[in-house]
């Protein structure tokens, strides 16, 4: 069983910065992609940035420049660095991840961008 849990989330202000983790957990033997999806309400879910086992990262359109994903293998984590966020990014964050060939979900965190 494996699981992924999500932290990081909140909210901060227009043009703030946040930080999103996802740990895994259980029986892991190879983990071959992970990814933060967001939804927002009313919204369809996207993909905002992806990392692959080799490293190869992507980004939706929308956050290139200011979104970074990053992992840790030693901790079978994967990081999200948001910054310059703007209110359009408000929506609740998940993570997803390709583990052993199956996918998981986490919970998902909130991220709020208001003044």
């Amino acid at each position: 069983q494996v699981q992924l849990v999500e932290s990081g989330g909140g909210l901060v202000q227009p043009g703030g910065s946040l930080r999103l983790s996802c740990a895994a957990s259980g029986s892991i033997f190879s983990i071959y992609f992970m990814g933060w999806y967001r939804q927002a309400p009313g919204m369809q879910r996207e993909l905002v940035a992806g990392i692959t086992s080799d490293g190869r990262t992507n980004y939706a359109h929308s956050v290139k420049g200011r979104f970074t994903i990053s992992r840790d293998k030693t901790k079978n984590t994967v990081y999200l660095q948001m910054n310059a966020l703007k209110p359009e990014d408000t929506a609740v964050y998940s993570c997803n991840g390709d583990i052993g060939g199956m996918y998981y979900w986490g919970q998902g965190t909130q991220v709020t961008v208001s003044s």
